[in-house]
This record gives structure tokens, sequence and C-alpha cells, in this order.
């Protein structure tokens, strides 16, 4: 199920990082009392009445010949189409402003819902002062502090309320959303436009969550499946384009909607820093993960080199030595029929459910075969275990103290786990805990 996106929209000036970092819960935008200072849209994860959503710091919205603000109107513009809910912010020490109303112009064009927030209101005495803003037309003014943290939590059960319901933003079980992600020019159009072409059957547009994108769903052997397409994404320091720099949170967003996330890798180029911490994003998430070498073409390909350029793979992407790897062309469509089997057998391991019985068979002789390790003359204990959820297969491991399991013992349980069920494609949790 994918979270809802609340952008905080503003002019320069008026406590927009402040109360970003508030609700993060951590100093991530940048704070000066400069206007202008975050140029670029940041994001992170927060949380609200059991509800996770993602936030936005956007730029300042200014109307000027100064530079970036150009640039900057044009990110908040973005954030703002892609939100569900705007926190529109104001300062209270200074009322309303020329580029206020501009900024209340743009968002009223936007037919989104806008939650005001009138920062800045340190004190009761100020409250009297916020009754001006009710002339912007965004109904009743949210009063706040971002500097002492007052007034954020009826700000947040405001914004809260104009969540889309989650049955709007439930995907089909059935159904195998499968995303591709990676740096630009690896192919993922091409590819996507190979396997739609490939498949010979329906192929049918369905609104993504995304408002600007669209989706692609087909079915291959009575299997229904939907392409989550995704900008590509481009080293922080080496983005220009604007369009570019929101792709990392549209790729998030396509992650979170995903069984399965291909990992694209450039293969006349090589794997390069970038390429690895984009595939992070989805082992972070849980996600069950191909790696996919596309313009195989390209090189001169044979047995000996596609074993190397695994090899190179599975030396730089350690923590994913679960995933398939797959090598194929897009543009050719050579060994494009590899492909599907390694997605489908992704996405079965990433639901399966162990029984308990076979899974503590599993676990006791793998404690026969490697009894745990003593740590501070205390031995650990191993009582039992139990799988306790899937997407990804989650297990809880019983033991007499969780500080004795070091987690390479951890690390060992997994191996005899996926040895004994497989698992291939599908990151595994093993959380140790205390028995009651």
């Amino acid at each position: 199920m994918r979270k809802s996106v609340v952008a905080i929209v503003g002019r320069p000036n008026v406590g927009k990082s402040t109360i970003f970092n508030r609700l993060a819960g951590e100093r991530i935008s940048i704070v000066e009392d400069t206007p202008g200072v975050t140029r670029d849209r940041i994001y992170t994860e927060a949380e609200w009445l059991n509800q996770p959503f993602n936030i936005i710091d956007t730029g300042g919205i200014e109307i000027g010949d100064a530079p970036f603000l150009v640039e900057i109107r044009e990110q908040a513009e973005l954030a703002i189409a892609e939100a569900d809910v705007i926190i529109f912010m104001v300062n209270g020490r200074e009322g309303i402003t020329g580029a206020d109303e501009e900024v209340a112009k743009i968002l009223f064009r936007s037919n989104k819902p806008v939650v005001l927030a009138v920062n800045k209101v340190d004190n009761p005495e100020m409250r009297d002062q916020i009754y001006e803003f009710y002339s912007l037309g965004f109904g009743e003014p949210f009063p706040i502090s971002g500097t002492h943290g007052l007034g954020l939590g009826d700000l947040l059960d405001a914004a809260v309320q104009h969540f889309p319901e989650r049955a709007e933003m439930q995907e089909d079980e059935e159904t195998i959303h499968f995303s591709l992600i990676g740096r630009p020019n690896v192919g993922k159009s091409s590819l996507v436009n190979a396997l739609l072409n490939q498949e010979r059957v329906i192929v049918s547009d369905v609104a993504g969550t995304t408002r600007d994108a669209v989706d692609s769903s087909f079915t291959r052997e009575d299997q229904d499946f939907v392409i989550i397409d995704t900008a590509g994404m481009r080293k922080r320091g080496k983005v220009y384009e604007t369009t570019e720099k929101y792709s990392i949170l549209r790729a998030l967003k396509a992650i979170e909607r995903s069984d399965v996330v291909l990992v694209l890798i450039n293969a006349e180029e090589g794997i390069i820093e970038q390429d690895k911490k984009i595939a992070g994003y989805a082992h972070d998430a849980g996600r069950a993960v191909v790696i996919v070498v596309n313009k195989w073409d390209t090189v001169e390909s044979d047995e000996k080199k596609m074993k190397e350029f695994e090899d190179e793979i599975r030396a730089h992407f350690l923590y994913l030595d679960y995933a398939p790897i797959v090598f194929l062309s897009a543009k050719t469509k050579k060994r494009i029929h590899t492909l599907m089997p390694a997605i489908l057998t992704a996405s079965e391991n990433h639901a399966k459910r162990i029984q308990t019985n076979v899974l503590n068979d599993v676990i006791m002789d793998a404690l026969a075969m490697n009894p745990a390790p003593t740590y501070k003359g205390q031995r650990l204990k191993v009582l039992y275990a139990t799988q306790v959820a899937v997407k990804p297969p989650a297990f809880a491991v019983f033991v007499n103290d969780p500080e004795l399991m070091h987690f390479s013992y951890v690390r060992f349980l997994e191996n005899r786990i996926r040895e004994a069920f497989g698992f291939t494609g599908t990151p595994i949790k093993i959380f140790p805990r205390r028995r009651s």
C-alpha cells in the first residue's frame, strides 16, 4: 500500500524546513534565516495516528529575477502536483504578503486539499493575529510554532483527514506489481516496451497512484502483472534538469507499490557506485529483487564473460546475494524470455509461508550442526521459531536472551533457512525474541 504525500509549501523564510525537521524527527533540511536556502525538494517519512506518509520540503515560491527563484518555483510546483495534501505555511509575525497571495493563487489552481499553517505563533497573545489569514480562502488557519513545536498535533489531525481512503490505495493482492529502477539510460523504458510487445497479450493503461504516470498491465499465462516504470535516478550532484530532481521520490513510491523490483545495470558501462545506492532502496524496503543486466548485446558475450560479470555483481552487491541475475537485451530481445520466470519465482518466494513444525526441524538441525557460541560466560539457547510475516518473510526466533544472539549467528540461521526453503529473490528477516 502506497503512502500519502504531504508537501509543505510557502514563500521563502516562513519556517518550512523547521517544521519539516520537527515532523521528520531529525535535522534533515538546512535551516538558516536566509530566504531561498532550500533549493531542491527534500523528502522523508513520518507517521501520525498510525498512518505513515511522505513529507516534501520545498523551496519558497517567489516571483522575481533573483538567482534560482525560477527553479525553486518549478520545484515547488512539481511537489504540489505530486502531493495528496498541501500544508500552506505563512509567517504569523509578518501578516499576509504579496508573495503569500501569489502562492495562494498557485494552490487554488492545483485543486488539492490545502491546510493553512500560521507559523511563528510562539505565545498565546499572538493568536489574535491569525484571523487575517482567513482572507486567503483556505478555511481555518492553524497557529503553530516550529521553534517550540506548538500546534503541530492539530495541524496533522487536519492533514490526515484529507488522505486518500486506504481502500483506494490498496493494490490488488492477486496481481504481481513490479517496478524498474536504475540510473538514466540503462534501458528501463525499452525493457517495458519489449515485455509488453513480446507477451502478445491484451495491454491496457491503468492509471497509477502517481497522477502524471501510467502503469502498464498485461496478462501472461493467466497471471496478471502491472509494470511500474520510473524515471532514472541520477547522482544528486549531477542532476540539472528540474524534472529529474524528483525522480528518487517517484522511484521510492514505485518501490512501495511493488512486489518485485528490477534493478537495471548497463552492461556497456558496468557497475558504478550509484547502482549500489539505487539497489539499496529496494533492499531496505524489503522488496523482492531481480538484478537485470541490460544491453548484453553490446558486449562480446559468452559463458565466461557472463560468469565474470556475475562474480563482479556479487562482489559489489553483497547485501543482494539472494537476488537472481538476468542478462538480456531489451533492444534485440535477446534472452528476454529468462526475465518473467525470475520475476515469478521472486514474487512467490516473497509471499512464501513455512509451517512452524517444518521450520523448527530446520532450526534444530542447524543448532545440532553448529551450536550457539557462548558470550560473557553465557550460552545462547534457541527455544523455537515461527514465521510472523510475509512480503518479506520474517521469522521470530525465541531465545533465552536476545543480546546473546550475535549478528553472525543470525546470518548462519538465515543461510540454513535459505538452503532448506529457497527464498530466491527475496530478503528474509530474523528477529530474536525473549520468550515471555
